[in-house]
């Protein structure tokens, strides 16, 4: 995984966000509603970090804040060495980002024409970085769509031009929200080494939110889940993983025999002729044996199992705590199209 083989980066001098304590409460007449209770994260040069958690956990909004574009209620924030509110020209020209539900690009421009656009609000001229958009155009698949209107592509070609118009932008720090939606499987795997490169090559911190659980444990290096506006825990991936690593073997069978009706005693899954099956130790799995040769089951393979991300993710989680506060977070900040690719329009 690319996690296992990137280089850590350490210390203050590669930090390129700094989120401390971080809350955010809603007051409204139906009273106080806490989408953010204390959010605290920090990203360094060539690390990527997971954020996950259900709908309404305060992602976004956490995300926002950490943009300028949601003020906090408490905590401190700092892009790059600049605070997004205090300065926030120096902490734009730092960060980039692609928001789930917003509106990414402009519809009505080109391809080539929204990479100039975004270009040109790092203060390059839009006319002197078409070499480099045609770079970006080939990393993400779009070459062929370059003159096309944004609104006639397909919802797979928006989401690379919305990374396109991020990566455009040539910033350190760069929030992804949900970037691999509307994407195709060879797609996905491009993402992930556009991702891994970033990082590894470019050296830029990433934040990566995704309710796809294969991208997150192939590109992070650390996770943090929230849920209720709160962090429930963070790791590193490797250590997630392994926290939660359990006696768990997948069984082919060329021969079930009679099986199905013996191992009422252990937690099962069939697939067909395959079984799953979690033991809680060794002398489990010895009676796991004992019992499948008593059914006269002949094993044809069997193979030890590893943790799943998303089932880790909904054992902490719990799925619950979904409140109409959330729902309430959501109403208010779904469809934002003032803000486009992390900057101000």
């Amino acid at each position: 995984m690319a996690q296992t083989e990137r280089k850590q980066a350490t210390g203050t001098d590669d930090s390129l966000l700094r989120a401390a304590q971080v809350r955010k409460v809603y007051r409204g007449s139906a009273g106080e509603i806490t989408a953010v209770d204390g959010i605290s994260l920090d990203v360094s040069s060539g690390e990527v970090v997971g954020l996950l958690g259900p709908n309404g956990a305060g992602k976004t909004t956490l995300i926002k804040c950490c943009l300028g574009i949601v003020s906090p209620t408490d905590g401190e924030i700092i892009v790059n060495g600049a605070d997004p509110f205090d300065s926030p020209r120096a902490a734009y020209r730092s960060v980039a980002a692609m928001l789930e539900g917003a509106r990414n690009v402009y519809w009505r421009l080109t391809v080539r024409e929204n990479l100039r656009f975004f270009a040109g609000l790092q203060g390059r001229r839009p006319t002197k970085v078409d070499g480099q958009c045609d770079r970006v155009l080939r990393r993400v698949g779009l070459t062929e769509k370059a003159d096309e209107v944004a609104r006639n592509l397909s919802r797979g070609m928006k989401q690379k031009l919305s990374l396109a118009c991020v990566l455009i932008r040539d910033t350190p720090l760069l929030f992804l929200d949900e970037p691999t939606l509307g994407l195709d499987v060879e797609a996905k795997e491009d993402l992930k080494d556009e991702i891994t490169r970033l990082a590894d090559e470019e050296h830029r911190g990433l934040v990566v939110c995704s309710h796809d659980m294969d991208t997150i444990r192939d590109v992070c290096d650390r996770v943090v889940i929230v849920n209720d506006g709160r962090v429930v825990t963070r790791n590193k991936m490797d250590a997630l993983l392994d926290a939660f690593q359990t006696s768990a073997y997948r069984l082919e069978f060329a021969e079930t025999g009679d099986v199905r009706s013996g191992l009422d005693s252990f937690r099962t899954e069939w697939h067909g002729e395959r079984l799953d099956v979690t033991v809680p130790d060794n002398k489990a799995l010895y009676n796991l044996m004992e019992q499948l040769r008593a059914c006269d089951a002949v094993v044809d393979s069997i193979e030890t199992v590893q943790p799943d991300l998303g089932e880790i993710f909904l054992e902490i989680t719990d799925e619950t705590g979904q409140t109409a506060g959330r729902q309430c977070e959501r109403d208010i900040f779904d469809g934002d199209a003032d803000y486009t690719a992390g900057v101000k329009s």
